[in-house]
């Protein structure tokens, strides 16, 4: 059987869920996507619990708003490919909603993400779709997010960014910080020791006894 025309296309697409994990830490994104590692802990678990719990639910509508979970959606603009949490449908406009464990962050991670989804709704759709939402488990409520001028060069640049890293399949040298604290691949990564290893001199003589 012959590959499709765009087969290329498809297979050099990258998971939309990379995006965030790039822009909260570039080598966190190498470990999971190019060395295919992953560890968990309670935090993980607590945000995959909720997204299976979100994608469980079957189609609905609710107030004439047609609700679409675990959407398969992809953009070739960005280069990505995934899941949408939840879509819904105000008639023929799609409004994406990202659950996330937690509350609002400092960084744009999630907005991104979010973002991104909008591109490939945009795409799939052939409309414009200007905001959607960020829902957080702790806080129990919506965080509206417009899709602005800067937040899609944020997203088109880390989607780049973010494509080319995975590509090259090298992975970052660490550079701690405090967030590693919290991270669940930092056993994995080990920031601490490896950003700042020692020189080999010093390995052998410890070895010996020098």
């Amino acid at each position: 059987m012959e590959r499709p025309e765009n087969a290329d296309v498809e297979d050099a697409l990258v998971p939309l869920s990379a995006l965030q994990h790039y822009l909260f830490c570039p080598r966190q994104c190498a470990l999971i996507h190019v060395e295919q590692s992953w560890a968990e802990d309670g935090a993980t678990a607590e945000g995959r619990l909720l997204h299976e719990r979100t994608d469980a639910g079957k189609p609905d509508r609710r107030q004439g708003i047609k609700i679409l979970r675990s959407l398969t959606i992809r953009s070739f603009t960005l280069g990505v490919t995934g899941k949408a949490d939840v879509v819904e449908m105000h008639g023929t406009q799609p409004y994406p909603v990202e659950y996330k464990r937690g509350r609002p962050k400092t960084h744009r991670a999630d907005e991104v993400q979010l973002c991104a989804q909008a591109v490939c709704l945009e795409e799939m759709f052939g409309v414009p779709v200007p905001e959607g939402a960020l829902f957080y488990g702790e806080t129990r409520r919506r965080t509206v997010v417009a899709f602005d001028a800067g937040l899609r060069a944020l997203t088109a640049q880390a989607a780049a960014d973010t494509r080319k890293m995975i590509a090259a399949g090298k992975t970052p040298p660490p550079v701690f910080t405090p967030a590693c604290e919290k991270c669940s691949m930092q056993e994995i990564c080990r920031p601490q020791r490896l950003e700042k290893p020692p020189h080999i001199a010093n390995w052998l003589a410890s070895q010996i006894g020098v």
